[in-house]
């Protein structure tokens, strides 16, 4: 119920369809790359040599993955901090909570709005692609490769989860919708120059934990194979640990802003 009024309100926007639609370019690029990868004939008819296309590997993959996960970023700036404080600022919650809906129902149906929109945008053409290259190579491709394909869903969901937690957190807390934007911004940018200031004063490797940009590149790298472990700021353990507390944390804020009723102290 949730997402769909949510949508209706939000496709009927020109500049938002618009947007959706330029989300869909790159997967139209990719496919067209694996179409020329596998057809000599267009490639002679570009007058192409079959060795200066693109290779179809984890690298390929991986910048596709962060081209659209860029994309779902800017529409959780976009979309998710109204998706709470609208309710919160019009005392909506107690008519959602006085009915048989329970306060996790409610953070759930907000958190599909955006997880339903950004899946679309990430993991579901991400796999396409996959596996229409699988269809163009062959079946021993897709076997062999098969670790691509649980790369693009696996970091997609995390990332796609993690913005939604994170935007669901600030607009509950923030209900000045410039201000939750900025702050979401804010949690992606600020830990970088804190954490090489970290690292050049106390001569440690670990200064990037608090950073969940660096936690997604290190998931990259390890999901499309493409940089080896010495390369890294920190192990990809600890990038799962970096949005376990992230999603805590917001799942934390959510329980104590999401209730009937807020008691005021004079």
């Amino acid at each position: 119920v949730i997402p769909r009024y949510v949508y209706e309100d939000l496709f009927k926007y020109k500049l938002f369809i618009a947007l959706f639609v330029i989300c869909f370019v790159c997967p139209l690029v990719y496919t067209i790359l694996i179409y020329l990868h596998h057809n000599t004939s267009a490639l002679a008819i570009f007058g192409i040599n079959s060795t200066d296309v693109v290779p179809i590997n984890g690298m390929f993959f991986k910048i596709f993955a962060t081209i659209q996960t860029t994309l779902a970023f800017i529409f959780t700036v976009i979309i998710g901090p109204v998706l709470i404080s609208r309710d919160l600022a019009n005392n909506a919650l107690p008519l959602y909570l006085c009915r048989p809906f329970s306060r996790w129902e409610y953070i759930l149906g907000k958190l599909s709005v955006l997880m339903i929109l950004l899946s679309i945008i990430t993991w579901v053409p991400g796999l396409l692609l996959f596996f229409f290259q699988s269809y163009l190579e062959g079946g021993n491709w897709m076997i062999e490769n098969f670790w691509i394909a649980r790369g693009i869903f696996v970091l997609s969901l995390v990332w796609v989860v993690a913005l939604g937690l994170l935007a669901l957190a600030f607009s509950a807390w923030i209900r000045w919708r410039t201000a939750a934007s900025a702050a979401l911004f804010a949690i992606f940018i600020i830990p970088t120059p804190i954490g090489f200031a970290i690292q050049e004063m106390l001569g440690t490797t670990k200064g990037h934990l608090a950073n969940l940009g660096m936690a997604f590149n290190v998931m990259a790298d390890e999901f499309f194979r493409t940089v080896t472990p010495e390369d890294r700021f920190f192990s990809l353990g600890e990038a799962w640990v970096v949005f376990l507390v992230y999603g805590l944390i917001c799942f934390y804020m959510l329980w104590r802003k999401v209730r009937a009723y807020e008691v005021i102290s004079s």
